[in-house]
């Protein structure tokens, strides 16, 4: 009785997301930048998606884990983006406490899956410079497709057991979340039940997929460093560099502010600079994705001037 009794209040509680409330000037200003990243971010997605679906040129490995994660950064911006936006424009910024939970479970299944999708995606870079013969015999379709599953299944997994440890724990007195969106230790600090086991799980869980996607990525490039170096053709080289370099930059990115949210020490004095990081990793980050491996790569350019013209062309003829 006792137990049900403090799920209901639980399942009763209203949160309310502070954001950037306290500069009120910049509130039209931000909703204004987060608007137009947002749009960016689902046209780049959506159009990275597209691009790899109408050429057959595109039907690779390499670019199938590329579109899904396109797919990953349209659905973790989706997922977080919209309660930015509404917060910056009403006054009431309450969120329910399923509401907030769900967010977080979607958000934590995105940055998880993301993660590991990085990290297959070196090992498919790997293979293609270390083993370019038997290539795609070792990344056949069904073999991509069980890599693609898993790394979907991995961060449905580890999310649903990050959101049952908060789902677990009972929550009174302070609602006020100084953040903009339900974030794990922010969503935890309003906890009045003993934090030990969920703080734990997020520790275990969080050091075991960085420390493992980390693994693989540096391990997959150790080896391809190792037979770039053995490269007798320059352009073998080139190319090998040129195949890597996006995949690298979109990583360094990821990993980097990652590290810097989460290993680096802040002061209580430092929410501001917290929520810019957050910022960056929660709505620059799947903005810059498409930006990354379209600028550099030009079978995707040269498809996405191909649609053009031919969009363009059939647009005359219809003046005709």
């Amino acid at each position: 009785m006792e137990a049900r009794t403090q799920e209901n209040q639980t399942a009763g509680v209203t949160f309310i997301l502070l954001g950037f409330s306290e500069y009120p000037e910049l509130q039209v200003p931000l909703f204004l930048l987060f608007l137009t990243i947002y749009t960016v971010t689902v046209l780049g997605n959506t159009g990275m998606i597209l691009v790899i679906r109408v050429n057959p040129k595109l039907h690779t490995p390499m670019y199938f884990f590329l579109s899904h994660l396109s797919f990953i950064d349209f659905c973790y911006s989706t997922v977080v983006t919209p309660k930015h936006l509404e917060n910056l424009v009403v006054e009431d910024r309450t969120s329910s406490f399923p509401g907030c939970i769900l967010q977080f479970f979607f958000g934590c299944a995105c940055v998880i899956t993301k993660t590991f999708m990085l990290a297959v995606m070196a090992y498919d870079q790997f293979v293609a410079v270390c083993n370019p013969l038997p290539y795609t015999v070792a990344m056949s379709h069904k073999f991509c497709a069980f890599l693609g599953a898993g790394t979907y299944m991995w961060g449905g997994l580890f999310s649903m057991t990050l959101t049952y440890s908060l789902v677990e724990l009972s929550y009174c007195g302070s609602n006020i979340i100084n953040h903009f969106g339900c974030e794990y230790s922010a969503i935890l600090s309003l906890s009045c039940s003993d934090p030990f086991f969920s703080q734990m799980a997020c520790f275990i869980i969080s050091t075991f997929n960085e420390a493992c996607s980390l693994l693989i990525i540096m391990a997959s490039y150790v080896f391809i460093i190792a037979t770039v170096i053995r490269m007798p053709s320059k352009g073998g080289l080139h190319k090998a560099f040129s195949t890597c370099t996006s995949h690298l930059t979109a990583i360094s990115i990821f990993h980097g502010i990652i590290l810097l949210l989460y290993c680096m020490p802040h002061s209580k004095s430092s929410w501001l600079l917290v929520k810019v990081e957050t910022v960056l990793f929660t709505v620059m980050i799947p903005m810059l994705n498409p930006l990354i491996y379209s600028l550099r790569n030009k079978d995707v350019k040269e498809t996405v001037k191909r649609q053009i013209h031919a969009k363009l062309h059939s647009f005359h003829i219809k003046l005709r």
